[in-house]
């Protein structure tokens, strides 16, 4: 690679890294938005849910035109879009302009997310495109890491807005850098002649629903996974004797195993066995989840078995996004990774929803990591379908150079 495609490459993970952070700012800025605004933290379970529903509205309307007009455009007018409304939260003061400028943050978000993946998919050489994929995607969780840990330095130097100052403002220098680096236009895949004008749809219609069907379930079941994870893994440590603390701990140490996992497995889709690669990662996660859920609570083997269990679902939104690169066209590479993202929304909204109803039942920790364990292993009986979706790109290839 040169020197050009590895400074685009980390310019492009900088984006995953601002979304992270930009994530985690909200959860950060609640907590003090009481004392400060006085808003009960209570009263912001829609202002989560509009981001979600605006990563999901971006991706599946907007980021598909980047296969149309060119990844740049996306990327760029995403990236200023989040810088501004961004910012832009830093003013609000009520619920309500809290919710508005976070759905609008999300559009934004995902429009640009998925052309972000395509792009890092088509600069990256062909035999690493998943690995690169992967490492590029991580900058997600290391924001959020970074989030965490920068907060009290932050929100000393410039209050609970400068919580929103630091991604809306990175976001904005990622833009100008962005636009002069990558080259514009349309992908060489592009639809030239307009054929195309929904994009979206060809993936409801033979020969792409398989593909789509088979990555649509892994996706959203594996971010129902992981949002019934995220949400509640620090409440229900505590019930199975964890202090608070190590509970927090655990948490943050999942993230980073998450990472390990989603590289490596990245590698193993790039340089083995797709299908296999999948069914290990996620038949794993499952029987970590039913262990946890049969054993007595044991701090050191909870967390390391926490660690392929939790860091599984978190590598698996690593690592799904990157096998579209070997499922679909690239003329339809945003448009698959964009519904993509709109799919995992809709599993996003359901996973806080089965913890909260275990959490209500007095179900417990073990039945909430037995749930767990049931996306987990829905995944990996999907993923043996996976050669069903590989044999279509490969008949669109041979059908393209006949």
């Amino acid at each position: 690679m040169t020197n050009r495609t590895i400074a685009s490459l980390v310019l492009l993970a900088g984006i995953f890294v601002m979304e992270g952070y930009d994530i985690a700012a909200m959860g950060l800025a609640v907590a003090r938005l009481d004392e400060a605004l006085g808003l009960e933290p209570a009263s912001f379970g829609w202002v989560f849910t509009a981001l979600l529903v605006g990563i999901g509205v971006g991706g599946a309307l907007l980021a598909p035109y980047g296969d149309r007009f060119g990844r740049r455009a996306l990327i760029v007018a995403g990236a200023v879009a989040t810088g501004v409304f961004t910012l832009a939260t830093s003013t609000a003061t009520t619920v309500t302009e809290f919710l508005v400028w976070r759905g609008l943050t999300g559009i934004a978000l995902g429009a640009a997310l998925p052309n972000v993946s395509a792009l890092s998919a088509e600069l990256a050489p062909a035999r690493l495109r998943a690995t690169v994929m992967a490492v590029v995607s991580a900058g997600i969780p290391f924001g959020i890491f970074l989030a965490g840990v920068l907060s009290p330095n932050v929100v000393g130097a410039f209050g609970w807005q400068g919580l929103f100052y630091v991604p809306g403002i990175l976001a904005l220098l990622l833009a100008v850098c962005l636009w002069g680096l990558l080259d514009g236009g349309p992908p060489e895949s592009a639809d030239k002649d307009g054929t195309a004008k929904a994009p979206q749809i060809l993936l409801f219609r033979q020969p792409w629903i398989i593909p789509f069907a088979v990555f649509a379930v892994m996706l959203g079941f594996n971010a129902m996974n992981l949002y019934l994870l995220n949400s509640w893994l620090p409440t229900f440590l505590p019930q199975a004797g964890f202090e608070q603390d190590l509970a927090d701990r655990v948490s943050g140490i999942v993230q980073f195993a998450g990472i390990i996992i989603g590289v490596v497995a990245s590698f193993g889709i790039d340089r083995w066995n797709k299908s296999w690669t999948l069914v290990l990662m996620f038949g794993a996660m499952a029987l970590c989840f039913f262990a946890v859920s049969v054993s007595p609570p044991d701090r050191t083997l909870w967390t390391l078995l926490l660690c392929v269990g939790v860091g599984g679902a978190s590598a698996g939104g690593m690592v799904l996004p990157a096998l579209c690169v070997y499922m679909f066209a690239p003329r339809l590479l945003s448009t698959a990774i964009g519904m993509g993202v709109m799919v995992a929304r809709l599993g996003a909204f359901a996973g806080p929803l089965i913890g909260q109803a275990v959490l209500n039942a007095e179900g417990g920790p073990q039945t909430y990591f037995f749930i767990a364990g049931i996306p987990a292993a829905i995944c990996a009986l999907a993923a043996l379908a996976v050669p069903l979706g590989l044999r279509v790109k490969q008949r669109d290839e041979a059908a393209a150079t006949a």
